[in-house]
């Protein structure tokens, strides 16, 4: 079979053939009379073999090392065609996110181009002063690319730069919300952390909404800062996980002034007393924890909280007795 035939059916162009010939891959047994290549059927199986090899990334050496030495290891070359694979994909999909966020950035020339490009290069320096200079610089015609900063914040260990990154977050608008609500899935108990931290800086309906769905978030520590700040924006769903912060002395003093902000309103008020008195009726609370909930009633107003810390002023716990006292005394002076 002729060059040209050989071409037509392999695929393989009739200058690869004989690029495969210099190179001693496969070379054609037979001329014909007038001196043109003939191949014959065991040159074209040798042929669909180095293509096969090929396929799977192999260059023309490492196939040529294949075909000719008999002490080849195929398991060898694949371990390593594997490896190579997996950083090629690791290359490219770092470049396709790299170029999804200039692309999200909708820059308008080569100019806002570069400069994204050179803020996602800051955001991902070895030095913490870069970093947190990345993430306070005004990028005034580009919007800001917010996965590039929703990654750098749920990554960021510098207590300083993570402020910084949670501080541009909440100047993005609201677009980063959605993509912290993945952070907070994490098994990752930090990231979770840095995701709650990180939605409780940000002003809009979709940070609300997920701190709202965090109060049955099975971390404590998810609960908790989703709990203190909802309470700081008036939301009264946060009241139960705020008097289990208290019953529980995790950040019970803040947990203590966010009842007291939302135990402005009179209903609210009265349900946040009768939820520190119903706590105080357990039996199982021990002598800390009553001090903690009476403490806590202190800035409660209302008649629930006033005859509560009456009768606390006769508790037998004598920390518990004065506190009420002392508390009831600033409340009749007001």
């Amino acid at each position: 079979m002729l060059i040209g035939e050989v071409a037509r059916r392999s695929g393989v162009s009739a200058r690869m053939l004989r690029h495969y010939e210099s190179l001693g891959l496969v070379r054609p047994t037979g001329r014909t009379d007038a001196g043109y290549r003939a191949y014959s059927g065991e040159d074209i199986r040798q042929i669909f073999h180095i293509e096969s090899l090929r396929s799977l990334g192999l260059s023309l050496r490492e196939v040529g090392r294949a075909l000719d030495d008999p002490g080849f290891r195929p398991s060898e070359l694949v371990d390593d065609l594997l490896h190579r694979t997996r950083e090629r994909i690791a290359r490219e999909t770092e470049l396709l996110t790299r170029l999804r966020r200039i692309d999200a950035a909708e820059p308008a020339g080569w100019a806002d181009v570069l400069q994204v490009v050179g803020l996602l290069h800051a955001l991902g320096s070895k030095s913490a002063g870069t970093r947190q200079r990345a993430a306070l610089s005004s990028v005034e015609e580009v919007p800001w690319p917010v996965e590039a900063l929703v990654e750098a914040a749920l990554s960021e260990t510098d207590p300083n730069v993570a402020g910084a990154l949670r501080w541009a977050l909440a100047q993005s608008g609201d677009g980063g919300s959605a993509l912290l609500a993945e952070g907070l899935g994490s098994p990752v108990a930090e990231v979770r952390k840095r995701a709650v931290q990180s939605l409780v800086e940000m002003p809009d309906g979709g940070a609300t909404a997920l701190l709202r769905d965090a109060l049955a978030h099975p971390d404590v520590v998810v609960r908790g800062y989703a709990a203190l700040e909802l309470g700081a924006r008036g939301v009264a769903e946060a009241v139960p996980t705020l008097i289990d912060m208290v019953v529980e002395a995790t950040n019970d003093v803040d947990a203590a002034d966010a009842l007291s902000v939302l135990a402005s309103d009179p209903v609210s008020a009265d349900r946040i007393a009768t939820g520190l008195v119903d706590r105080l009726d357990h039996g199982t609370v021990g002598p800390s924890t009553r001090r903690r909930l009476t403490q806590a009633l202190a800035d409660i107003p209302g008649r629930t909280a006033s005859r509560a810390l009456a009768d606390l002023a006769q508790d037998e716990d004598r920390v518990v007795a004065l506190t009420a006292t002392y508390i009831l005394g600033i409340r009749d002076t007001r």
